[in-house]
């Protein structure tokens, strides 16, 4: 995909949170209307038919195209947060990142054997987030899992892709 306006508006912070760390941010995306149309019809046009019934956000930037993409789509959406931000039973997974160690959590509730899933996040680097997700995601069964990502990182040796063999995985970017 690799859309020119999306690469011209995307920010890269050097040293955040630490040093040699290349920070993509996505809210310069984000904050910018035409960015977001084009973010959401190459999503839409991905996933429109695909029976998607459920589409997880994962903290906190997936959060902004999951619900959009969502509202397309006609589905619910389900999120993925840190410790102690959801309200009723939770299940959880515990994961290595570049810079530390992180949990995530969704209810119990949150997605059934019937269920189309949909995980998006900002950004795929090492996979780590998004292999906790993943992982969540299949403890309820679910018929079929797909993953998207708005940006994935692979210029600065990072492989987070190779985890997810033979998963149905899409970016829009990749720097």
């Amino acid at each position: 995909m690799n859309n020119k306006t999306l690469i011209d508006n995307l920010r890269c912070i050097p040293d955040f949170p630490k040093k040699g760390i290349n920070f993509r941010d996505v809210t310069t995306l984000y904050k910018n209307a035409e960015c977001m149309k084009i973010m959401l019809d190459e999503m839409e046009e991905l996933y429109k038919d695909k029976g998607i019934t459920k589409i997880v956000g994962v903290e906190s930037r997936g959060f902004v195209m999951a619900a959009a993409l969502a509202g397309r789509l006609g589905c619910g959406v389900v999120l993925a947060r840190k410790p102690g931000k959801l309200p009723a039973t939770v299940i959880k997974e515990s994961f290595s990142k570049e810079y530390g160690v992180d949990t995530i959590e969704m209810h119990m509730d949150s997605i059934d054997s019937n269920d189309v899933v949909l995980i998006h996040d900002d950004l795929l680097a090492t996979g780590g987030t998004a292999k906790a997700a993943y992982d969540l995601v299949q403890h309820f069964k679910p018929k079929k899992v797909y993953m998207n990502f708005i940006i994935e990182i692979t210029d600065e040796g990072l492989h987070g892709r190779d985890l997810f063999k033979g998963i149905d995985l899409t970016t829009l970017v990749t720097v």
